[in-house]
């Protein structure tokens, strides 16, 4: 495994950071235990979740879940940089949900008492919410920095503008602000080239792609088609729609001899301002299956012919759409 520094922080991750959104609705608890056990042994040591996560079984299921995965000890708390998230609704009261100082302290302490532990490594706004004044965001962040609860904090699904703002906000309060952003990214979603990750890379912010597969679109759609294992009717739309491109990178992946999967999160990693894409295995066997991402170089002509297949906004705003 790789590492690299989270952003401009001294924090280091590994090149590929283990989601944990299925642990709980998709894969259950034994089997997440193995997958975190297995990840650690691959030099995995960056574990992402959110408060949210639990899907039908509730909100909070899923960190519960990590929680009584660390709590076996054997030192596994002190072997990750756990990354968590604040936002989405957690109960029906009005301040149950969102960004306000009373929602933030409320939340933080709650995703505390379900991972068993005593501290965050990154606590992620998993969501703008303009509505705040950053004035009251880093005020709460700054009480659970000096509380130890929190020690780094990172944003996901911001705009370039609202990391410009947070950062801005920051520095004159003498606190860090973000060091990382999650956004979706991927060959098929390049919407963040134009203002997010120029925003990244000015304010030192590591970036963290989600869906890096595009739902298992790039992950080998076609392939798993012929093979009889159709996607929902929803994502099978998407596939026909998309067909030409997947036919035209596919038979690429096949003449470069890897895994459509994996080509997908070396394209992520080539770029300098990308941290750690986000894999969310349900089995053992894809999470080993991601490692050979870490080791794959693209040259120039393939990633040329990646651009032409899945073309990007054309760079960053505004030469993009403008002069």
């Amino acid at each position: 495994m790789e590492y690299t520094h989270l952003g401009r922080s001294g924090l280091q991750v590994s090149r590929l950071c283990l989601g944990t959104m299925n642990f709980g609705p998709q894969t259950g608890e034994a089997d997440s235990f193995a997958i975190m056990d297995r990840a650690l042994e691959l030099g995995v040591n960056f574990f992402d979740t959110a408060n949210r996560y639990g899907g039908r079984l509730g909100p909070g299921v899923t960190e519960e879940i990590i929680g009584r995965w660390m709590a076996q000890g054997g030192g596994r708390r002190e072997q990750i940089v756990l990354a968590t998230k604040v936002y989405g609704a957690m109960g029906d009261g009005r301040n149950d949900r969102g960004l306000s100082a009373y929602h933030i302290r409320r939340a933080c302490d709650e995703s505390l008492r379900r991972m068993q532990t005593d501290h965050i490594d990154l606590y992620q706004m998993h969501h703008i919410e303009r509505s705040t004044p950053w004035e009251e965001i880093w005020q709460a962040m700054e009480v659970l920095v000096r509380q130890g609860k929190v020690l780094y904090v990172g944003s996901s699904n911001f705009a370039g503008w609202d990391i410009a703002t947070a950062q801005g906000a920051a520095a004159p309060r003498h606190f860090m602000g973000l060091v990382a952003e999650q956004s979706l990214y991927n060959l098929g979603a390049r919407m963040v080239e134009l203002e997010v990750i120029p925003a990244c890379r000015h304010y030192g912010l590591g970036l963290i792609p989600w869906s890096p597969l595009g739902g298992g679109l790039l992950g080998g759609a076609l392939q798993k088609a012929t093979e009889g294992r159709r996607a929902d009717p929803g994502r099978q739309q998407e596939i026909e729609r998309r067909r030409p491109q997947l036919e035209a990178y596919e038979a690429l992946c096949q003449e470069l001899g890897e895994t459509p999967a994996d080509v997908a999160l070396a394209w992520l990693l080539h770029n300098p301002v990308v941290t750690a894409p986000i894999i969310g295995p349900r089995t053992i066997e894809q999470l080993t299956g991601s490692l050979r991402a870490v080791e794959i170089q693209l040259p120039s002509d393939t990633l040329a012919r990646l651009d032409a297949i899945w073309p990007g906004p054309g760079g960053e705003a505004p030469k993009a759409y403008a002069w």
